[in-house]
């Protein structure tokens, strides 16, 4: 995080959201080589100005702070490892003592779907803001991960924050850097110099869920995770939890069944849980613009111009969103406050919109279907980056938004 935002940056607010409950990073901060901020520096940078919105951003988090949004809820996090364990019971009891083939699928669907939450899950343990204590969400992060997705959760934290000190930022976001299976973004498509991967690239869209999700989630879980636990010697905890997984999988689930017949089983199983889990995150950022390697933000400007949030309209349909996106479908205020637990973030959006309009900046929030259309419609247009195509499909976005507008209106 310093050398992502130190290099005319301010990264003050993004050492106290990520580091505010660790002592262990204080020491460590206290002890490194230091020296006064280079004022002209960061005048030539823009940074002048921002002075106001760091002084309300600071009043809005203490406030927030003093009130409680921070603390932990133990009931809340009570439930929400209670609800993975719960599908998971119901999933593998529908799948092995099913009587008909729609019902084993339907058992299979759900721990498919499972397994994602664990993703999302596991995402809150990393923030360390479920119990609120670091060793304890550590723990919980490793198991949940290990055991509900197969990966680790150190090599997850190591990336995850480098995404958060600089969402959409080239050469820094780590999200960013996703060919040759993928690419987001116009500037990360030109690296394609392969006519196969310009072909692969041209029909990303469909591709997309569920052949480019299973191919990530494959690649994470049985050749780049693995590397960062042997690296890190991490075999004892999180190699631990993946061979859980597998004795739990092969061993139980499938118990009885060929390999090739277990195999395909955990294909489905996986292509299921990649398919949601990458899906949904893809929403709250990857169609949006990027910036430059040489352009800084302010904390609040990148949570402004590199995520959105995502709604479902009615009060049910906006439920239903908050439970299937598991609150990231508040990006912004996630990306504010890494620490708060996440349920809170819907209570405190109106808050953060007020900051918003008093400095003019942009609260991007939108349909949950206009985000998975602009998300689908991003990967179809850096596939295809000819203008005849690109014009087709702005025509198409124009008459989608005439359309809603005309059946909001109704």
């Amino acid at each position: 995080m310093i050398k992502f935002l130190t290099n005319g940056g301010d990264a003050t607010e993004a050492y106290v959201e990520f580091h505010g409950r660790s002592k262990k990073a204080d020491y460590v901060l206290k002890a490194l080589p230091h020296r006064p901020a280079p004022k002209a520096t960061m005048k030539e940078r823009g940074f002048n100005g921002h002075e106001a919105l760091s002084k309300d951003y600071a009043i809005l988090r203490k406030q927030l702070e003093e009130e409680g949004f921070f603390d932990p809820a133990p009931g809340h996090v009570a439930y929400r490892v209670a609800e993975v364990i719960a599908m998971h019971v119901v999933g593998a009891y529908l799948f092995m003592c099913g009587s008909t083939y729609p019902i084993q699928a339907a058992g299979l669907f759900i721990l498919g779907i499972v397994s994602g939450r664990c993703g999302w899950l596991m995402h809150e343990g990393g923030h360390y803001s479920l119990t609120g204590h670091i060793p304890t969400d550590r723990m919980l992060q490793i198991a949940i991960y290990g055991i509900g997705c197969g990966m680790s959760a150190a090599w997850w934290r190591n990336q995850h924050n480098k995404h958060h000190a600089t969402p959409q930022k080239l050469k820094h976001d780590v999200d960013l850097d996703t060919l040759p299976l993928i690419a987001f973004n116009a500037e990360i498509a030109k690296k394609a110099k392969s006519p196969m991967l310009k072909l692969w690239l041209k029909y990303q869209a469909l591709l997309f869920t569920p052949v480019s999700c299973l191919l990530v989630a494959t690649g994470w879980q049985y050749y780049l995770h693995p590397r960062h636990i042997m690296r890190t010697k991490r075999q004892h905890t999180e190699g631990m939890m993946i061979v859980i997984r597998h004795l739990l999988f092969y061993g139980l689930l499938c118990r009885g069944m060929t390999w090739g017949q277990s195999v395909t089983i955990y294909t489905i199983y996986n292509t299921v849980a990649a398919s949601y889990i990458f899906s949904q995150f893809a929403l709250s950022h990857s169609h949006l613009d990027v910036s430059a390697p040489d352009e800084f933000l302010h904390w609040v400007e990148y949570a402004a111009d590199h995520t959105i949030n995502v709604h479902g309209g009615s009060w049910l349909g906006t439920r239903f969103v908050d439970w299937w996106m598991a609150y990231l479908n508040y990006q912004i205020e996630h990306h504010l406050f890494p620490g708060m637990p996440q349920f809170r973030h819907p209570i405190v959006s109106e808050r953060v919109q007020v900051l918003f309009a008093k400095h003019g900046i942009k609260y991007d929030n939108r349909f949950y279907t206009s985000a998975c259309y602009d998300t689908w419609y991003n990967l179809h247009k850096v596939g295809n980056p000819s203008l005849e195509t690109q014009k087709a499909w702005k025509a198409e976005r124009e008459a989608y938004k005439a359309a809603q507008a005309a059946k909001k209106a109704e």
